[in-house]
């Protein structure tokens, strides 16, 4: 989904290795997700008796020797800092305003081994749907497994790195599908992609969706709905 994919295969043969190779002394992963999780707690906004917001923006500031001893790692470290975070939020029921960032930064008055989180609110064209809250207003879509909630009018998938969502789907045109939210439904339109967008196996220019449409881009499956729980029936 995004340019952190090319490490995937490095990722699942055990990042772990990537870990202790970086983290032989000073800082340790353990430290940095520990950190990430507790400045999210500490920055936690209850707008309702069961809606909490959590930050989704974090900003790590460590020390030169720790930054260096990272080097080209750092896009592994960071993906799998950003996974924890996502699936933090999750677990507890967080909501978030848009998709978890982890950055690095040096700090000059940090020691070697420590840091400092910095968190904010970052608002997002799609934000990861860690509950299942879909409302006509704000619709869930499934992108072959991770699930999105869209929370501003417009919506663009495609394979570009400016997308809203980023598919790396060679079959996918780099500004493939809009999806907009008007006060009648959500209209899909496609964008002039080569191998077009299908909704239910019917290849359409623009369609309005309705709960529990399939639509197909590439060789991606989309799956979007409305209510609080996806549709249960298997398409």
């Amino acid at each position: 989904m995004s340019i952190f994919d090319r490490f995937e295969n490095a990722v699942e043969k055990g990042v772990n290795s990537v870990f202790s190779r970086v983290f032989r002394s000073g800082l340790k992963p353990v430290d940095v997700n520990s950190a990430i999780r507790r400045a999210m707690e500490d920055n936690l906004q209850e707008v309702s008796s069961d809606r909490t917001i959590a930050p989704n923006k974090f900003v790590v500031r460590t020390s030169v020797t720790d930054l260096e001893s990272i080097g080209d790692d750092m896009p592994v470290l960071v993906d799998e800092f950003e996974r924890d975070a996502t699936e933090y939020a999750t677990q507890h029921g967080y909501a978030l305003l848009g998709p978890i960032a982890v950055s690095f930064e040096e700090d000059e008055s940090e020691l070697t081994g420590q840091l400092i989180v910095e968190a904010a609110n970052e608002r997002g064209a799609v934000a990861p749907a860690t509950v299942l809250e879909a409302s006509p207003e704000h619709p869930i879509i499934d992108v072959d497994g991770d699930r999105w909630l869209l929370t501003e009018p417009v919506t663009v998938i495609g394979r570009g790195s400016d997308c809203d969502i980023v598919i790396t789907d060679s079959g996918v045109s780099r500004h493939h599908l809009e999806l907009r939210i008007t006060p009648t439904g959500v209209i899909a339109t496609d964008l002039g992609s080569t191998n077009g967008t299908f909704v239910e196996g019917h290849r359409i220019d623009a369609a309005t969706l309705v709960d529990g449409n399939q639509l197909t881009v590439g060789r991606t499956r989309i799956l979007f709905w409305t209510h609080p729980e996806p549709a249960d029936e298997e398409r």
